[in-house]
């Protein structure tokens, strides 16, 4: 039949039968699709370069084939009676088409306009794609009848249903209003799924809608068959599924890597609260104190703030902690700690930062508390607050009081000053009695920069060999023979003289220097034993031992070491702890191990801590120190005398020796030999003096008067000294 003729005989031959499955394998290739390029879009908008050009790359050619394959697997379902043909240049232009449309519309990703706008270019742009791709794989139809549109508003149906779906399904995977919805990966499916159903919906409308014409079969024209044409939409489907491989892995990666970050987000935040905040009570720690210092001394500092702008920095530390701490252990002393965080937490304004920055010592910075009286108000009420009973863990209740110093800025300034400022206040207070509260002045400085002095000066006193161990006797009740010595250190300071121990021995405490001078004293005695035993003098030595000592893990080595290195029988060497230290644990281990290697253990000032006595039975112990406060008025008060006699007969029941410390008076003497003491000591006797002084002393030499007593030597077996 003539061209001419065939264009004036149009006429329906058949009408599209559309296949169901081959709708909906198209639909879900679109979806694929779509989720292949949503994920693309993301990636496109990386600062990374590399990763950028890379997704642009695979979406436009994944994509682009699966758009492709998508529209042509469509028309192998129509239904037709014949076997249509394709023409071969038009697949591959449509496919050129379909990459090149693509790469153009994800290039969109990189645009700086805002989300809205950038999801309706996107959409629209789709939609048109769309709209193209299906016009041009209509027109590769070769076979006679040629495929004709039903009506001309078909490619309009096409491009106006796809960009409506395409520009919704963006909107809900990349708009920040749907975020409640879940993840991007989670949205992006539900946008994927909606693509899908509009878009196979699309196609049914626009492919059903097509009619037919007769032509003469095109001559000269590459023709692909049906089943040729299944295979390059299996293929391109194929180029899709890889894509989404990509899209998976890439996913898992972005998955670990997003762990990864919040793993290492999590851990700088635990790095940075360990860094900042007290690890017992959760307030902030000194680090964190003074950079919220910092921040309010800016504030304060502002020439824009209004005047009279002033802050209150409160250094507090608790009285009467340590005997807590050393008699009911440190889950006790932890607890008291934590319940008085809390109650300086909640006494402080939301402005107000609340620290500890020692064993029990706190920080409070009062921003604009007015005057300095209304300081000191709030450092009084922070003293009622200190002074309500805590309850400890086993159910016992303890009543604790502060020292406060107060400095205020910018009255007490410069700013890098306050906080030892407010420390030199705080010890005023402590030095005046404690339970109290001092501000700051100039002289408290003076007598902080001597602590920091002496502090600096003790460093280096073992070095320059200032410390000297004096010696004070222990005489037997009985025999009036020497039974040992107690050591005692002193502090010959090159330009301030002797130092007492009470000076000095707070200082090694508050600044981390008890342990150094506990070790010297250890090694000096021991030292000293080698030297009386080369002299034919076998003297036992007492050496007292801080809480801090007994908590060290290499106590017991360290002891043996000093032993060994001077010979010295471990049975001379008698270990002196008070009484309180006995409640904690790392004291009780400690014993354990000084027994067994052979020292002897006396506990200090009994009768005026918390006596465990089941736990006394159970020690290691050999010998007990009655304390002087116990038995001064012994020969006027019928208590004192009671309390001794009961000590003295306990201890004899336990098998323990009982040393009275402190006798100073002949009545004294005579009432605790009555009451069967077995040792005295005291200035009744001998007053502590240098091991050469001792060592004469004890020989009787008669150029050495320390008082009337004349004690002989004790060269006894050393089973006979217990």
């Amino acid at each position: 039949m003539p061209a001419p003729q065939a264009a004036e005989l149009v006429h329906a031959l058949a009408a599209p039968e559309l296949q169901g499955p081959t709708i909906a394998g198209s639909a879900l290739l679109a979806g694929l699709m779509f989720g292949l390029i949503g994920h693309g879009l993301r990636k496109i908008r990386s600062t990374d370069t590399v990763t950028a050009l890379g997704w642009w790359g695979a979406g436009a050619a994944a994509g682009g084939a699966g758009l492709w394959a998508l529209h042509f697997f469509a028309l192998t379902g129509l239904g037709l009676p014949w076997e249509p043909h394709f023409r071969g240049w038009h697949m591959a232009g449509s496919g050129l088409a379909a990459a090149l449309g693509l790469a153009a519309m994800l290039s969109t990703a990189r645009l700086r306009w805002s989300d809205t706008a950038r999801q309706v270019i996107q959409g629209l742009g789709l939609g048109v794609l769309w709209a193209l791709m299906q016009t041009l794989s209509v027109a590769s139809l070769a076979e006679p009848p040629m495929a004709s549109a039903a009506g001309p508003g078909w490619p309009l149906l096409a491009l106006a249903g796809v960009a409506v779906a395409a520009t919704a399904a963006l909107g809900l995977a990349f708009s920040p209003r749907w975020s409640a919805l879940g993840p991007f990966g989670l949205r992006l499916f539900l946008g994927a799924t909606g693509f899908a159903l509009a878009s196979g919906l699309t196609q049914a409308l626009t492919l059903g809608g097509l009619g037919f014409v007769e032509t003469p079969r095109p001559t000269g024209v590459l023709l692909v068959d049906v089943d040729a044409l299944q295979w390059a939409c299996a293929a391109g489907a194929f180029a899709v599924l890889l894509g989404l491989f990509g899209v998976l892995i890439d996913s898992r990666a972005s998955y670990r890597n997003r762990a990864l970050a919040s793993s290492l987000s999590e851990a700088n935040r635990r790095l940075r609260e360990q860094a900042l905040t007290d690890p017992l009570t959760k307030l902030p720690n000194r680090l964190l104190f003074e950079e919220r210092l910092a921040n309010a001394l800016e504030l304060v500092d502002d020439p824009s703030a209004p005047p009279g702008g002033n802050l209150a920095v409160m250094f507090i530390d608790l009285d009467g902690f340590k005997p807590v701490n050393d008699s009911f252990g440190h889950s006790a002393g932890d607890a008291v700690l934590r319940e008085i965080g809390r109650r300086l937490q909640g006494l402080a304004r939301q402005s107000d930062v609340v620290a500890r920055v020692g064993g029990d010592e706190f920080l409070l910075l009062a921003e604009r508390p007015g005057s300095t009286l209304a300081a000191g108000q709030l450092a009084q009420r922070v003293l009622q607050c200190l002074a309500q009973p805590c309850r400890l863990p086993n159910g016992a209740e303890v009543r604790l009081s502060g020292s406060i110093g107060i400095v205020m800025y910018p009255d007490h300034g410069p700013s890098q000053k306050l906080l030892a400022r407010a420390d030199a206040a705080m010890y005023a207070a402590k030095r005046a009695g404690g339970s109290g509260f001092a501000i700051f002045e100039p002289s408290m400085e003076q007598d902080s920069r001597a602590q920091l002095e002496l502090q600096h000066d003790l460093r280096g006193a073992i070095e320059r060999g200032e410390l000297v161990l004096y010696y004070q006797p222990k005489i037997d009740g009985r025999s009036g023979q020497i039974t040992g010595v107690e050591a005692l250190v002193r502090w010959q300071h090159s330009s301030k003289g002797v130092i007492s121990p009470a000076v000095f021995i707070p200082i090694a405490e508050r600044f981390g220097l008890i342990g150094a001078l506990g070790q010297w004293v250890i090694d000096e005695a021991c030292r000293q034993l080698r030297v009386w035993l080369d002299q034919g003098l076998r003297m036992r030595v007492s050496i007292n031992m801080s809480a801090h000592q007994l908590r060290q893990e290499n106590l017991v080595q360290r002891i043996r070491r000093s032993l060994h290195a001077h010979t010295v029988d471990p049975a001379l060497l008698t270990i002196e702890i008070i009484e309180s230290v006995l409640m904690e644990d790392e004291a009780v281990r400690a014993f354990a191990g000084l027994a067994q290697l052979g020292v002897s253990l006396s506990i200090d000032d009994f009768g005026i801590g918390y006596c465990n006595f089941a736990l006394l039975r159970k020690l290691p112990v050999t010998q007990l120190k009655v304390d002087r406060s116990l038995f001064t008025d012994i020969q006027h008060s019928s208590d004192a005398l009671a309390v001794v006699d009961a000590i003295v007969k306990m201890a004899h029941a336990l098998g323990l020796r009982v040393v009275a410390e402190g006798v100073e008076t002949d009545a004294q003497r005579d009432m605790l030999l009555a009451l069967r003491c077995d040792e005295l000591q005291g200035y009744l006797f001998a007053k502590p003096m240098s091991a050469e002084r001792l060592t004469l002393w004890a020989m009787g030499d008669e150029g050495v008067h320390i008082t009337d007593f004349r004690p002989s030597i004790y060269a006894a077996a050393p089973q006979t000294l217990q």
